[in-house]
């Protein structure tokens, strides 16, 4: 017999619906709850990073204010990197002066290794821990060597999952085995490239997010602005330095120059000398010998510049050691010679000529170190001669070939005579379609100026050559001494 089937009651189904949708409504709200609670969790997160990089910003502003050195500001952009995206530790390479490696310019207290470790170097850390960190804070990165260097070749920030396992690290002699993770980025501005900046975590920490990427790439976009700016500023601070102590030294050179032209008995002597730079390998100088007698001399060291003109004052001080006493030019040159070669660079050597001036009976005695011979103008002829006098240059020779070569050479000059010692810078003028100004013209230009005086000579040259140069820019230094026996 069959049982009647019992239909539930409608109340108790309606109050089940109920129930059920009940459970799936506080189901979906403690969803929300969660939702949002994960929102504002990663709002938080959000505001916080924000904050960590305006605080960044605003410290690294400061600090491009105070005029770090560049240690500094690596360690500013580093531990504030850091703490921007969470990261264990970091560090910056800079590029060399000839751009072959990277050099760590701060490397933080807390940061994994970043570069391959030699086998014998982790050898000795097992017992001196001390040897690794040595070694990562001096040893100098080639530029395509490990993620540094694949970094720099890449050109933009990249995330490095695991280090370990990077391509880079494939030497059997220098490898990585740490659990690390790495951003690194090459730091580069106004298209130069100036290093790499890397900051890691051990995989122990966690890895980093798309997010962090992002916002290290902000980073380093704005650290590469202040280590350039910086770089930029302190490369302008040097070069004004530089340039105030070449003026000193300017100073202090114009003083050694004659600071007036001697009275001798008879003569007119006029000297002058025109710097290519800031300081003059060129020099004259004028010498009371005694008895009456004066000593002339010209000299050009050869190059330009500091060195050329720390030279130029030892040259002028050997020559007034030397001078007094003796009555041959070229015995006082040998001597000069003797003191100078020790000391003179292979690359560098002196020419000089020296004359002795007797103004009682007008003889004029020359030798001649290896330079360009004077021009000596005949009143009686109108006629320019060269006076050749045989020599070798100073710094060439230490001693026998000089003195054997070097040979003095005596004229008489006679009223309306006149002589032009000069340097090369003279001859060796161009304009601008690169032709010298030459012997022949110098000679033309001193012929017609001799007659009017030493001081007419060396204002007539120079009008001479600034027309002939026109707005070029003078290539060498310039020094001109003239010798006129009065009429």
């Amino acid at each position: 017999m069959l049982l009647p089937i019992q239909m539930p009651d409608p109340a108790i189904i309606a109050l089940g619906l109920i129930i059920v949708i009940s459970l799936g409504l506080l189901l979906a709200l403690q969803n929300q709850r969660r939702r949002n609670r994960e929102i504002r969790r990663r709002f938080r997160e959000m505001e916080e990073e924000e904050q960590r990089m305006f605080t960044f910003l605003h410290d690294l502003g400061l600090a491009i204010e105070n005029e770090p050195s560049p240690t500094m500001l690596s360690r500013i952009i580093v531990d504030g990197i850091d703490k921007v995206v969470n990261a264990r530790g970091g560090a910056i390479y800079l590029l060399g002066a000839d751009n072959s490696f990277l050099l760590p310019s701060y490397i933080s207290e807390d940061c994994p290794p970043l570069i391959g470790i030699p086998v014998e170097v982790r050898k000795k850390a097992e017992r001196d821990p001390r040897a690794l960190e040595s070694h990562l804070r001096l040893s100098r990165v080639t530029v395509d060597e490990g993620i540094l260097g694949y970094c720099l070749a890449v050109g933009e920030p990249i995330h490095v999952r695991d280090v370990k396992s990077h391509p880079s690290f494939r030497d059997a002699f220098t490898r990585y085995t740490d659990d690390v993770s790495a951003l690194l980025s090459p730091l580069c501005h106004a298209g130069r490239d100036l290093g790499v900046l890397v900051v890691a975590r051990r995989h122990q920490d966690g890895f980093f997010s798309q997010n962090d990427l992002a916002v290290f790439r902000s980073a380093a976009e704005q650290s590469s602005f202040a280590i350039g700016n910086a770089r930029i500023y302190r490369e302008a601070h040097e070069k004004r330095a530089m340039e105030g102590e070449l003026q000193n030294a300017r100073e202090v050179q114009r003083i050694l120059l004659p600071q007036q032209d001697p009275v001798v008995p008879g003569f007119r002597i006029s000297g002058t000398n025109v710097p290519a730079r800031i300081i003059s390998g060129d020099y004259y100088d004028y010498l009371e010998l005694g008895e009456g007698k004066f000593g002339i001399v010209i000299a050009d060291v050869s190059g330009k510049g500091l060195p050329a003109g720390l030279l130029m004052a030892m040259c002028r001080s050997a020559l007034r050691s030397v001078a007094p006493g003796r009555t041959s030019p070229s015995e006082v040159l040998a001597a000069v010679n003797r003191q100078l070669f020790p000391d003179i660079r292979e690359d560098m050597f002196i020419s000089m000529a020296y004359a002795i001036l007797d103004p009682g009976s007008g003889r004029l005695t020359i030798a001649r170190a290896g330079h360009d011979p004077a021009l000596l103008f005949r009143r009686d002829s109108g006629n320019v001669e060269l006076l050749r006098s045989p020599g070798l240059a100073l710094g060439v020779d230490g001693g026998a070939v000089f003195e054997r070569v070097t040979k003095d050479q005596e004229i008489e000059l006679h009223p309306g005579d006149c002589v032009l010692f000069h340097t090369d810078g003279v001859r060796e003028a161009v304009d601008s379609r690169d032709e010298e100004f030459g012997m022949e013209r110098m000679c033309e230009v001193f012929r017609m100026a001799a007659p009017l005086g030493s001081e007419a000579v060396l204002s007539h040259m120079q009008d001479e050559l600034r027309q002939f140069t026109g707005n070029g820019t003078q290539m060498d230094d310039i020094t001109l001494v003239s010798i006129e026996k009065k009429r």
